[in-house]
């Protein structure tokens, strides 16, 4: 980790931005890729401070996730994974209210609706998964290092946050960054959620056979985001130059105010010279004519 570490300041690195930067592009071509051809990537954090994001940023795409607890071979062992997805499904298709229709008894609905909660609490979020994912994205790869293991026994692409804790090796992409921190977990969540609904967009009219030229690509919000902070910073820069500008042209102003009369002056001097020179030729064609009647 020492080539992604900036500085050390009170005993805590600081992680070189720069190089997140550089990752985060690399890691979001990545993703835009996978999905455009028909992949899917599976979101996977199980602790607190990613379990919102996990779940809001994944069902905004449609892709599944994984923010409760991570069941060993949930991808070695799908297939047996799949079969509690099916009997999952199955619970979800009963009334647990209508107690007559059923054919259950009280007790045999109570924990059928356990089962199902639990079910629905571990694998809901990866209910319409009908195969190992393309690549997986992981929140705290030391939280999270039996699902980097599957995944790497079965060749999955593991795209993930890097912190000073962690080691590169294990990962394929991976994103410099604090995976402790709610707003950093956040942001790059939703970075990699923009680059799949990328993907979407460009298999889905990869599949109309839109020949036309792509137009420019709508930024996303965290590209805006800084954006707007870099406009922020110029228009108070400008704002703070403004005063300064404003004093500058009185004086200005007050320097070019002597000009005036100057040149005013000089205007008058040649319009005076003018018909000074016009009547000079006149005398001279006069004593001309004058010469010639004497001589006549």
């Amino acid at each position: 980790m020492k080539r992604f570490i900036f500085t050390e300041r009170n005993g805590i690195y600081i992680i070189d931005l720069q190089k997140s930067l550089s990752y985060i592009d690399r890691a979001y071509d990545f993703v835009k890729e996978t999905v455009a051809h028909g992949g899917t990537i599976l979101f996977i954090g199980t602790k607190k401070q990613a379990q919102e994001a996990i779940s809001e940023q994944a069902a905004r795409v449609g892709m599944p996730y994984v923010n409760q607890r991570w069941l060993g071979g949930m991808l070695t062992n799908f297939s047996t994974v799949h079969k509690r997805l099916q009997r999952l499904k199955e619970l979800e298709e009963l009334d647990f209210d209508n107690v007559a229709g059923s054919g259950l008894t009280k007790k045999e609905l109570l924990m059928r609706r356990r089962e199902k909660d639990k079910l629905e609490r571990t694998l809901g979020g990866i209910r319409d998964m009908g195969r190992v994912p393309s690549a997986v994205w992981v929140v705290d790869t030391k939280k999270e290092h039996i699902a980097i293991s599957e995944a790497k026994k079965l060749g999955i692409p593991v795209v993930a946050i890097l912190d000073t804790n962690c080691d590169p090796d294990e990962v394929d992409y991976p994103i410099p960054g604090n995976d402790d921190a709610i707003r950093a977990v956040g942001l790059l969540t939703r970075v990699v959620a923009d680059g799949v609904a990328a993907g979407l967009m460009a298999r889905s009219g990869a599949a109309r056979g839109d020949e036309k030229p792509a137009a420019a690509e709508p930024l996303a919000e965290w590209e805006r985001e800084l954006i707007e902070q870099g406009t922020g910073e110029r228009a108070a820069d400008e704002a703070a130059a403004a005063p300064e500008a404003a004093a500058e042209a009185p004086a200005e102003a007050a320097a070019e105010a002597p000009a005036a009369p100057e040149a005013a002056a000089e205007e008058s001097a040649a319009a005076e010279a003018a018909p000074a020179e016009a009547a000079a030729p006149a005398e001279a064609e006069t004593a001309g004519e004058g010469e010639t009647e004497q001589q006549a």
